[in-house]
């Protein structure tokens, strides 16, 4: 049976990823059927300096009367909006272009230098010597030398950099091409807009998930013909590929987050609050880097991220399982069951999208939010069946895994639970961030309602809803932990991770479409159309609102339980028996460990602080400036703003980086690994829960700001309008929130997986070299 399911994985894997990536490429063909054209009516009053935009008087459309659909628009009005969403579309494509590519040649260097210091640090363990050593964990065999793991994890790592990057930039390159489209789709009805929007999150969640997917087995099968019968340090090589996708997503996320949120709050502050003009109007100087910022931050940044918590997971997987009787008897399909799970995940995901564009379509308003939460819930119950499925067919109905030194003894069907408990726990974490965030609940118009007495009751109710929100994640992380661990030790944690990121397709499909409805609804407002178009993508907004604060609650979950899975492999792979918290090398790292988060929280923030203050002195700076800014007789000039994000964004990336990446390497070098063993406990316990708070405050803010917006009920109503003291309160509220959920929130669940990682991947250099002060 071992060589004949060894064969059939080797088939089924790369054969899932090459469907997923067809099918992405058929997604994209399909988005591309809608036409914009580069074509600019005559006479519809070229400005050089910029877009061309239509401007309005006082909110009021002009020349497409509210109501008007595409059928009641003349034929030289609809050229003329078709001509300004092509304008628009290409400014935003061509500032988050400039970024990325400027921030890329900042992180070729540092992946180059890191990549030096992997191979130097891990080629010293045995003196750079070429000699075979014997295994650490199969006794009697001999396993290749130091030097050849050393270069293989370098190598590695910077295939996972590229992957992640490349990952990036293909979900930026589609959010940008189908923010336009999106908006024109409008035209024809929120069902045609929605298949947009969706179809182009596919794109990138399917190439994102395949290419995951595809280099892992393929750096897996090119490794193993030098490494053969040494399972050991193939695997443990392998682990540099989780390492190399997580600092790509770190700076990604930072750098990325710091972008959107300067430019965001710059141009709320001065714009809702001081000019009282609409969110994303065409006057404001700032509202080009704002759009910019969505993609950079909330796509870019976020692909990277859940592609780092793919990869790192997998990895762990992989090796806890090489050091198992999976890796003793080489039995291959059993050693690649974390693949073939994602592989059956993405055909899950595939029947799950066609049913959300093709089966049952979205045919109104109302509809929006129902078919994403439907695609969680049913991509869930089908990955169960998967699941089980792949069990069955690739596990031995008896095997031993690795547990701390011993052998625990453990069923096929245990893994089935492993699996599930972490799929359904990212559910739980799922509805219960959307309950949290989304205004159809109480605790958001709680939030809306506190805004009646101004900003500081919308702060303290905000910041309490945070705290509170974290009671239901963290359970249902914990039950996973305790489940997985009971059931299969240490790789049953990893494998609950890994169910948890089996969706990840779906997952960022509906996370992606977040941002580009966004871009769209702003492409809507800037381009001068209809009242109604603007209904159209404010009711995708608002749905891409909470089902992005869903996307963040299952990477922070994820990110727990990778976290706690590369812990375990670190502390197996560093000789440590145990990790006891009284002993006090143990505490003193744990003590220092949870004080990490709120360092690099602190970072975040005030780089995303002074940012803004200077996005806000040169929104200002315009608005006096220039004469007829005000009136819309005058272009503003965006591109000044777009700098000054990416200025500041490239500059204020870099300590946070640093501090990241230098801990866990100073901690297990000065103070050894029981002090590092510490230091990660104490990150993952401290990081997740800021983590969940301050997504969630900020989700919350946003929502009761759009909720007093919107003004769909007769509560909604008693708040608003636009312009009141409670809708100023509320986004005063949105404004802090920005920050804490787009910026430090994600980026933290980053900081714990990738200690983690880099503490593995190092760890042979803290067992044999590490702890120069604390012997």
């Amino acid at each position: 049976m071992g060589a004949a399911a060894a064969a059939a994985a080797d088939v089924v894997i790369p054969a899932c990823a090459a469907v997923g990536i067809a099918f992405a490429l058929w997604q994209w063909f399909l988005v591309s059927k809608v036409k914009v054209s580069t074509y600019a009516a005559p006479g519809n009053g070229h400005h050089h300096g910029g877009p061309v935009f239509r401007m309005e008087d006082d909110g009021e459309d002009v020349g497409m009367g509210g109501d008007h659909d595409e059928e009641e628009e003349s034929a030289g009005d609809r050229t003329v909006a078709v001509a300004r969403c092509a304008e628009i579309q290409s400014a935003i494509s061509v500032g988050a272009n400039s970024f990325l590519f400027t921030q890329y040649k900042y992180l070729a260097a540092f992946t180059a230098i890191f990549a030096v210091v992997i191979f130097l640090f891990l080629g010293s363990v045995h003196r750079f010597s070429t000699d075979s050593r014997p295994c650490q964990y199969t006794r009697g065999q001999t396993c290749k030398p130091a030097l050849a793991n050393a270069t293989f994890s370098a190598i590695a790592f910077l295939l996972g950099a590229a992957t992640s990057v490349v990952s990036g930039y293909l979900g930026m390159r589609i959010a940008t091409y189908a923010n336009a489209r999106t908006t024109l789709e409008a035209r024809r009805g929120i069902g045609a807009a929605f298949a947009t929007a969706f179809r182009s999150g596919a794109v990138m969640g399917f190439l994102l998930a395949s290419l995951g997917l595809l280099v892992l087995y393929a750096t897996i099968k090119v490794f193993g013909l030098y490494y053969g019968d040494d399972w050991e340090g193939l695997y443990e090589s392998v682990t540099g590929y989780g390492l190399g996708g997580s600092s790509m997503a770190l700076f990604g996320r930072v750098g990325g987050g710091i972008y959107t949120k300067a430019a965001d709050v710059g141009a709320d502050l001065v714009g809702k609050v001081e000019r009282n003009i609409p969110e994303d109007d065409p006057r404001n100087p700032a509202v080009i880097a704002d759009n910019v910022g969505d993609n950079v931050g909330d796509i870019a940044g976020m692909g990277s991220d859940l592609f780092g918590s793919y990869a790192e997971s997998t990895c762990a997987a992989l090796f806890v399982a090489s050091i198992s009787s999976f890796g003793a008897d080489h039995d291959f399909a059993a050693v690649a069951y974390p693949l073939l799970i994602s592989a059956a995940g993405l055909l899950v995901c595939l029947v799950t999208t066609l049913l959300a564009t093709d089966l049952f379509k979205v045919k109104t308003v109302r509809g929006v939010a129902p078919a994403l939460k439907l695609q969680l819930i049913i991509s869930t119950v089908l990955m169960t069946v998967a699941a089980l499925v792949v069990s069955f067919a690739v596990l031995p109905a008896n095997f031993t895994m690795f547990d701390f030194g011993a052998v625990k003894q453990v069923k096929n069907w245990h893994l089935f639970f492993c699996v599930s408990i972490g799929l359904w726990a990212g559910l739980a974490i799922g509805f219960t961030t959307e309950y949290f965030t989304s205004n159809a609940y109480s605790p958001v118009r709680d939030v809306a309602d506190s805004c009646k007495t101004g900003a500081a009751t919308n702060v303290i109710f905000g910041l309490a809803l945070g705290y509170k929100s974290v009671i239901v994640p963290t359970f249902a992380i914990a039950v996973s932990i305790y489940v997985g661990f009971t059931l299969a030790s240490i790789y049953g944690i990893a494998v609950a991770a890994l169910g948890m990121l089996s969706t990840v397709a779906t997952g960022l499909a509906i996370d992606a479409y977040g941002p580009i409805s966004d871009n769209a609804g702003g492409i809507a407002e800037m381009a001068g159309m209809s009242r109604r178009i603007r209904q159209r993508t404010d009711a995708l907004d608002a749905a891409g609102n909470t089902t992005a604060a869903i996307g963040k609650g299952f990477a922070i979950g994820s990110a727990a339980l990778v976290s706690l899975a590369l812990f375990g492999a670190f502390v197996s792979r560093a000789g440590v028996a145990d990790v006891n918290v009284l002993n006090p090398k143990v505490f003193v790292g744990l003590l220092v460990g949870a004080m990490l988060p709120y360092w690099f929280s602190a970072m975040t923030m005030r780089s995303v602080g002074s940012a803004a203050l200077k996005m806000v002195e040169e929104v200002r700076r315009q608005f006096a400036a220039i004469p007829g800014l005000m009136e819309g007789r005058a272009a503003p000039d965006y591109a000044r703003c777009v700098r000054i994000s990416t200025d500041a964004s490239l500059r204020e990336m870099m300590p946070p980086g640093a501090l990241v990446l230098l801990a866990p390497l100073l901690a297990g070098t000065f103070f050894g690994v029981r002090t590092l063993a510490g230091l990660l406990a104490g990150a993952l316990v401290s990081g997740v829960q800021i983590a969940i708070s301050a997504s969630n405050s900020g989700g919350a803010w946003d929502n009761a700001k759009k909720y007093i917006e919107a003004g769909a009920s007769d509560h909604a109503k008693s708040l608003g309008p636009k312009g009141s003291d409670a809708h100023k309160a509320a986004v005063i509220g949105d404004t802090i929130g920005d920050p804490l959920k787009d910026t430090s929130g994600p980026s933290l669940n980053i900081l714990i997986k990738l200690m983690a990682v880099e503490s593995l991947v190092f760890a042979p250099f803290f067992a044999a070299h590490g702890g120069l002060i604390f012997k």
